[in-house]
C-alpha cells in the first residue's frame, strides 16, 4: 500500500523491482504533490483497488472516504484514522500500532504535511487553533512512535527552530546531528515522537496563541 503517490514513476519503480503489486493507497489531503501520481499507479494495477482519503470529494480518485474514527485495514495491519485539520480543512493522518501483529510496541505516524521532523505544514485552510490542537492529537502516541511525515525539511526547519530559541542546547544538537546526516547524502525522515519532543517548537507550543507566534515566525523566515 502506498501513501500519497505525489508521482508515479518512484512508486511503480519500487513496485516493479521489487515484484510487488499495488493493492491500495492512503491519502492524506489533496494537493498535487500527494496525489498527482494516482492515475498513473491505477492504470497499471489491478482493477476496484481502493483508494482511502479524506470525505470531502477533493480527489477524485477516492473511492474509499473514511473519517475520524475509522479504520482502514493494510493487509494484517489497522491504521486508525484521524482528522487533523490545519494545513488543509479536510487533512487525514494515519496511525498503524504494530503490537499484536508484528509483536513490537512500535507505531506508525503518517501524517502528511500536518507534522514534520522539526516543524509544521503551513496554515493555507485551517486556523492556529486547529494545527495546535491537530498537533497535540498526533502527540498523545508513544515516545517511539516513527512518523513518516511526507517532506524532507527537517534542516530548514531546525535552522529557524535555533533563531527562534538560540539557547536551547536539544534544538542546537539535533541540528547538527541533521546537517551532518543531509551532508551524506541520507534522510533525516522517520523522526520519532520522542525526537520531535526534544526539538520541535511547533509539537512542544504550550497554547493555540503560542503556537501562532512561532508559525508567524516561520512564515517570515
Amino acid at each position: 500500500m502506498v501513501v500519497d503517490p505525489g508521482c508515479s514513476k518512484s512508486v511503480q519503480g519500487f513496485l516493479d523491482s521489487n515484484g510487488y503489486h499495488l493493492s491500495g493507497i492512503l491519502i492524506t489531503h489533496h494537493h498535487m504533490d500527494h496525489v498527482g501520481g494516482i492515475d498513473a499507479l491505477l492504470s497499471k494495477a489491478a482493477k476496484g483497488i481502493s483508494v482511502y482519503g479524506p470525505a470531502t470529494g477533493r480527489v477524485a480518485q477516492v473511492n474509499r472516504p473514511v473519517r475520524e474514527g475509522d479504520t482502514v485495514d493494510v493487509h494484517c495491519l489497522v491504521a486508525q484514522v484521524i482528522e487533523v485539520p490545519g494545513h488543509t480543512s479536510d487533512h487525514l493522518a494515519y496511525v498503524i500500532e504494530l503490537k499484536d501483529t508484528m509483536k513490537s510496541d512500535e507505531v506508525w505516524m503518517f501524517p502528511g504535511d500536518t507534522l514534520f521532523s522539526g516543524g509544521c505544514g503551513r496554515l493555507f485552510e485551517g486556523t492556529p487553533q486547529q494545527m495546535f490542537e491537530s498537533l497535540q492529537k498526533l502527540n498523545q502516541f508513544p515516545a517511539n512512535t516513527r512518523i513518516f511525515c511526507a517532506h524532507e525539511y527537517t534542516e530548514s526547519n531546525l535552522r529557524f527552530a535555533r533563531a527562534y530559541s538560540p539557547d536551547s542546547k536539544t534544538i542546537q544538537e539535533r541540528e547538527t546531528e541533521v546537517r551532518r546526516i543531509r551532508e551524506l547524502g541520507e534522510s533525516t525522515i522517520p523522526t520519532t515522537l520522542r525526537e520531535e519532543r526534544l526539538s520541535n517548537l511547533f509539537i512542544n507550543a504550550k497554547n493555540p496563541l503560542e503556537f501562532k507566534q512561532i508559525r508567524e515566525a516561520k512564515d517570515n523566515f
